[in-house]
């Protein structure tokens, strides 16, 4: 069933709350790594690519609070996330929106698979033809 009103609001809140602590946690995180980075020390990869995400997460906060501040503007907020979807930080992503990306992912490499078999047969093709 559909949840009262009230219910929706504190859950939304309760979800905007979490994701600036995850993002916040986040920072701090990067900073110390930005620190070992200035200070001669290398990433590994899993480091840097959360380094970066962090990094990207905090240029779209920048849209973003301009949502939060102006009043009343939060009602538009849905509109702009289905006419730019990127545009919320990736703390901010519910499951089931991660869930799907990762469908998505999946499904272009599955088809990138296919397209690439299908190529080297069609190679193997040619160069059994011409040799034959």
């Amino acid at each position: 069933g559909k949840k009262p009103l009230r219910q929706r609001i504190v859950d939304e809140l309760k979800h905007y709350y979490n994701g600036f602590h995850l993002l916040w946690i986040d920072t701090k995180v990067a900073v110390r790594m930005v620190w070992r980075l200035l200070h001669g020390q290398v990433l590994t990869r899993r480091e840097r690519r959360r380094l970066l995400r962090t990094c990207a997460d905090l240029f779209r906060l920048v849209p973003f609070l301009v949502f939060i501040i102006i009043p009343f503007m939060e009602f538009l907020l849905p509109v702009f996330l289905k006419l730019f979807p990127e545009m919320l930080p990736s703390t901010f992503e519910t499951e089931s929106k991660k869930e799907e990306k990762q469908k998505k992912k999946l499904n272009a490499k599955l088809e990138m698979a296919k397209f690439l078999r299908e190529t080297i047969v069609e190679m193997a093709k040619r160069n059994k033809a011409d040799t034959g």
